[in-house]
């Protein structure tokens, strides 16, 4: 959008940037909008917005002394840029500038002030002393680009119930693809909304959505489920991320979504009695929210099994722990065949350890068997080769 004078911008950062297109397209509705003093103060006390539940103020607040400045000194109905990585992405029309509560509002997002979270760590970081309100107008086309590949996929399945599954696949499990097969049992299409954080991190966005693209073209139904981005910002860390979670995908045009008993935020509203009242928020908008089992490889049953319905004890389970498993992948060590599928571990440790093998494919190109053709190995075919080996298990 250009360039803009700095005594009349604000400074944002792209996860606050995305945060506003998410809820300026409706994906938070009934919030569509900043809120002022008035507004922020009744949702602080009654937890309600518009007569619905909403769990906390949409505002915006960045931190920064160059913030602070401008924002004290602005007046009603003036119009700001909106800049980020020095470029004018928005504009906004101030209706209010008012001094927030900043441990409130992270405690209100986290239930705790203990800057031993990293949640709240990293949100005091970016938060300022003042909020603005007034309308405001960044690009929202990559909010609008999902709904519409929802629409067009609905109409090309004449999907009558549509599930959402929030998920980092980090990485993809065999865990992740038993909900997500359930889930399909019971939906006519799944939209898998695959989370984009803000952090780097060894698990690109890139890579995650390569290896659930893998799982999803080769072992499940063509048409019925599609990956889309989820811009993951720091409003659905906390502790209301299943509500979150569950108005977006609605917003976005799901009639369901299906969480794990392990979902971040899960122990908000479930236990083993059942769901409470954060879930019956949503019976009268016409929109489900499914708790699925938690899975474990049970060895005894020799399988991935449901703990509500094995027998055995906890001592004979495998939990599938994606911190534990992503451990693994990081040390380089390949994951049991029973924890994640070999073609999914060959995909992200050949993009983890480029080239690992090159010197010892040169050295030995004929090692593996192959069916007769010339057959060139590169690192993730190594792997793949390598898993194979260790799955025979007998010698006649």
């Amino acid at each position: 959008m250009g360039s803009a004078k700095r005594d009349k911008a604000l400074y944002i950062d792209k996860e606050a940037l995305a945060t506003l297109a998410i809820v300026k397209e409706g994906i938070l509705s009934p919030v569509t909008k900043l809120m002022n003093s008035a507004e922020s103060k009744e949702v602080e006390e009654t937890s309600t917005y518009q007569g619905k539940f909403f769990p906390f103020p949409f505002i915006l607040a960045p931190s920064g002394k160059r913030n602070a400045k401008v924002l004290q000194n602005l007046k009603s109905g003036e119009t700001i840029d909106l800049i980020e990585g020095g470029v004018k992405c928005g504009e906004l029309k101030v209706d209010e500038v008012f001094k927030i509560d900043r441990l409130k509002r992270v405690e209100q997002i986290f239930a705790t002030t203990d800057v031993s979270h990293p949640g709240v760590k990293d949100t005091l970081k970016r938060l300022g002393e003042y909020a603005v309100s007034g309308e405001y107008e960044v690009d929202t086309s990559f909010v609008k680009e999902i709904k519409e590949l929802i629409k067009k996929q609905r109409e090309l399945t004449n999907a009558k119930k549509i599930t959402a599954i929030m998920m980092a696949a980090k990485p993809l499990h065999r865990g992740h693809e038993r909900m997500i097969r359930n889930a399909l049992e019971k939906s006519d299409m799944i939209v898998l909304f695959l989370l984009k954080p803000y952090k780097k991190d060894k698990f690109s966005y890139e890579l995650r959505y390569e290896a659930l693209k893998y799982y999803t073209d080769n072992f499940l139904p063509k048409n019925k489920v599609l990956i889309v981005p989820f811009e993951n910002t720091y409003i659905f860390a906390g502790y209301n991320n299943v509500f979150l979670d569950s108005l977006a995908a609605k917003n976005f045009g799901c009639d369901a979504i299906s969480v794990g008993q392990n979902h971040s935020g899960i122990g908000l509203f479930y236990d083993k009695y059942g769901t409470n009242s954060i879930v019956d928020r949503f019976k009268s908008e016409d929109f489900e929210i499914e708790v699925s089992s938690e899975y474990v490889y049970c060895n005894e049953c020799k399988t991935l099994v449901s703990t509500k319905t094995c027998p055995h004890g906890t001592h004979h389970h495998i939990s599938y722990k994606s911190e534990f498993i992503e451990e693994l992948m990081v040390q380089g060590l390949l994951p049991p065949a029973v924890l994640v599928r070999k073609e999914i571990s060959a995909i992200f440790l050949s993009s983890l350890f480029k080239n690992r093998w090159k010197k010892l494919i040169n050295k030995f190109p004929d090692f593996f068997p192959s069916n007769g053709l010339l057959e060139e190995l590169d690192d993730k075919k190594f792997y793949l080769k390598i898993i194979d080996l260790h799955q025979t298990v007998s010698l006649t």
